[in-house]
């Protein structure tokens, strides 16, 4: 056993003594030590529910011969983070998140790993640390948020962000968005569409390492503490068989991921998130594949804020195994990829049937022949930007319209919620990318306001910084290079025509080469807007948005 370091033989003798503090019979010891990282916290809806998963992991891992030993992570509310200063702290607790339980799994020894998250950083930080450490490990998340009901109808995070922007626009009275307040998170759990979280739980179970209905069953069904459960039972027989994480996430299992991601209509931060997990695994996942992945995958489901229907409704049509068995008629998939379960995928979705056509369409009858996100490439973003396709509107596929520049959120925010942004605009919000943020805040607040406001099918939001998964409309993002480091963005004026064609996948705008070479020679990097402290040496590391922002040691010191 590898705890065998920490627990056999004489010059382990003062290990076994703290141990011995910890209350640890001598029969605990003679176990697999599993490590089961909770993302547990009193501040994040999605994982109030948390200490439940845990003690039926607990549970599981010792029915199965192991002993389980909780350690934390971290976790951030984007939904609460949002709008301020707090959002430049969200994306970067990816990273922490992995160091963490890298320095945590690896200076104890664990034999094995249960990771327990549920919200937008800590999915993708603990893959990427389940990467690195390497040992037999399991996922369960804590579930999603049922939907809430206002006036007759489901609703979602993202309704209350618009109904915000609404109210703004005076549609909307105070009287609404109280209502609104108190109805749409009705549950503890990830919130109920598609955004993030949910998006990266359900590519978790696509990966392999996750069990079936990781990303589906809602939060508050005693379901999830029977899979909570069978996931600790799970990793004892993944560490009897020594299936390992890297034997699982290999490149045919990040394809796999690309292609459910078209099917579902991710969120556009699976593709910030998919090529960080895929760096940690040696896997090198070009976003190049993208497009290719998406002419080749239709579009199958419209969960919020594409559609009407919720994860709750995802799980009831057969969640994301169904998705996966509409795929495989095509031949969309490697099937031949082992998974958490000690099977293929191709024996685990086997006789999973869609459920609902009106929540998964059959493969034949497709929302569009083409997958929910695109790479758009051009002059304005030579490396890439991305955009979630499913969820913008027919008639703003492709537009033209004139640059309204801002190098900050919040002058974006006030000149919208103003009435200064009109039919045809192009709103341009830049110095907010990995390195320029630093962080690459989410721009909720923004595509929620124009939406609220009635704009959602005129205007076009372009950004070096990322969106919320429950963001919608013609939201380009990632817009790589950025501008903290000259990208073209950096170079864009106000007035300027911006053309966006997503059905062609280009993203320009019309300024000339050589005018383009003239502004270049005038510009300046701006001073950090960050100089101490982890943001600092955050933006001393991080890499680009098409790269996945992960962090790398400048070659200089190396």
């Amino acid at each position: 056993m590898k705890s065998d370091a920490v627990r056999k033989g004489m010059q382990q003798a003062p290990h076994r003594s703290l141990f011995n503090a910890l209350g640890m019979t001598e029969e605990e010891m003679n176990k697999p030590l599993v490590g089961i990282v909770s993302s547990y916290n009193e501040i994040v809806p999605g994982h109030m529910n948390l200490d439940k998963i845990v003690n039926a992991v607990k549970l599981g891992v010792a029915m199965a011969g192991g002993t389980p030993v909780v350690f934390p992570a971290i976790a951030v509310c984007d939904g609460i983070a949002m709008g301020h200063v707090g959002m430049k702290y969200s994306l970067v607790t990816r990273d922490l998140i992995a160091d963490s339980t890298e320095c945590m799994a690896l200076a104890h020894q664990f034999d094995a790993l249960v990771m327990v998250p549920n919200c937008d950083k800590n999915v993708p930080g603990l893959l990427m640390a389940a990467a690195r450490v390497n040992v037999p490990t399991v996922f369960v998340s804590g579930g999603p948020m049922l939907a809430g009901h206002v006036k007759g109808q489901k609703r979602s995070l993202s309704s209350m962000f618009e109904a915000v922007g609404s109210y703004a626009a005076g549609t909307m009275t105070e009287e609404d968005v109280k209502e609104f307040e108190c109805k749409v998170c009705p549950t503890c759990g990830s919130c109920s569409g598609m955004y993030t979280a949910n998006s990266m739980n359900c590519l978790t179970e696509v990966l392999g390492m996750g069990l079936q209905g990781n990303g589906t069953i809602p939060a508050v069904y005693s379901e999830r503490i029977k899979l909570a459960k069978h996931a600790g039972m799970k990793v004892m027989e993944m560490y009897e068989k020594n299936i390992r994480p890297r034997d699982i996430m290999t490149e045919k299992a990040f394809l796999n991921a690309l292609t459910v991601d078209m099917a579902l209509g991710c969120s556009t931060n699976s593709m910030l998130h998919l090529p960080a997990i895929a760096h940690e695994a040696g896997v090198d996942l070009n976003m190049e594949l993208v497009n290719e992945m998406s002419k080749r995958t239709p579009n199958l489901c419209h969960l919020a804020p594409a559609g009407p229907t919720y994860m709750e409704d995802l799980n009831e049509a057969g969640g994301v195994y169904a998705v996966m068995n509409e795929l495989s008629k095509k031949n969309l998939l490697n099937l031949d990829c082992m998974t958490v379960t000690g099977k293929t995928v191709g024996e685990n979705i086997k006789g999973c049937v869609n459920k609902n056509p009106e929540v998964i369409r059959p493969i034949d009858n497709p929302y569009s022949q083409t997958g929910g996100i695109a790479i758009l490439k051009g002059n304005l973003a030579p490396d890439t930007g991305v955009v979630k396709r499913s969820a913008v509107a027919p008639e703003m596929l492709v537009h033209q319209g004139p640059a309204r520049v801002f190098d900050c959120e919040e002058d974006a925010i006030a000149a919208i919620k103003g009435g200064k942004i009109v039919a045809g605009d192009v709103v341009v919000i830049r110095y907010e990318g990995p390195k320029g943020g630093p962080g690459m805040r989410e721009m909720l607040n923004p595509t929620s306001a124009i939406a609220g406001m009635g704009l959602g099918s005129s205007v076009a939001l372009i950004t070096d910084g990322r969106f919320s998964g429950a963001s919608r409309g013609a939201s380009i993002g990632h817009v790589s290079p950025e501008a903290a480091v000259g990208g073209p963005i950096a170079l864009v004026e106000e007035g300027d025509i911006i053309s966006i064609d997503i059905n062609n996948n280009s993203l320009n705008v019309l300024v000339s080469d050589e005018e383009l070479a003239e502004r270049r020679k005038k510009w300046q990097p701006r001073e950090p807007k960050v100089t101490t402290g982890y943001l600092a040496r955050y933006a001393a590391l991080v890499t680009s948005g098409n790269r996945g922002a992960i962090l790398e040691v400048p070659k200089t010191q190396k």
